[in-house]
């Protein structure tokens, strides 16, 4: 199951880095297509879908990898037990916030694909297409999150992270 796990939030990691230079290339094109005079309708808003999908794909493995912002000075100055209790709290908030996002994202995508949503833009996309990327990268990240839960309470330390300092 770990490595099943690991290998979840590396491909979703993975994806993200396809999205931005997704990004990448449709802020590109757009700049030398307005250059030459040539109008491709929803260049912008792709650009946009990219980004937003890059960045809800990129939320498990930015936590998994421990470079998600942490106050660690607090913890820090606690003794261990006190740390670990914090940590755990703390990681039970994170996966009530996760699960809400979680929630309403897939309601969203839902609730889009019913009502037929379109892009206002050129483009005219079905809007459950690019909130897909949401949903599925707020899942990965509930996922993760309930994942480190559990490891804290088994006593493991936090995954990559060399910050945390129970004993």
């Amino acid at each position: 199951m770990r490595a099943f796990l690991d290998a979840l939030y590396r491909m979703a990691g993975g994806l993200a880095a396809v999205f931005t230079v997704g990004v990448l290339v449709a802020v590109i094109l757009s700049i030398a297509t307005r250059q030459l005079g040539i109008h491709i309708g929803g260049l912008d808003a792709y650009a946009g879908y990219s980004m937003a999908a890059a960045g809800f794909l990129a939320l498990a493995h930015t936590f998994k990898s421990g470079e998600h912002i942490r106050v660690t000075l607090v913890l820090s100055a606690l003794p261990a037990k006190g740390s670990l209790r914090l940590d755990i709290f703390a990681l039970l908030v994170a996966c009530a916030i996760a699960g809400n996002l979680c929630w309403f994202s897939i309601k969203l995508v839902l609730d889009s694909y019913a009502y037929n949503d379109i892009s206002t833009g050129d483009d005219a996309t079905p809007l459950w297409i690019p909130q897909l990327s949401m949903a599925v990268g707020t899942v990965i990240f509930f996922v993760a999150v309930l994942d480190e839960t559990l490891r804290r309470f088994q006593g493991k330390l936090e995954s990559q992270s060399e910050e945390t300092h129970y004993e």
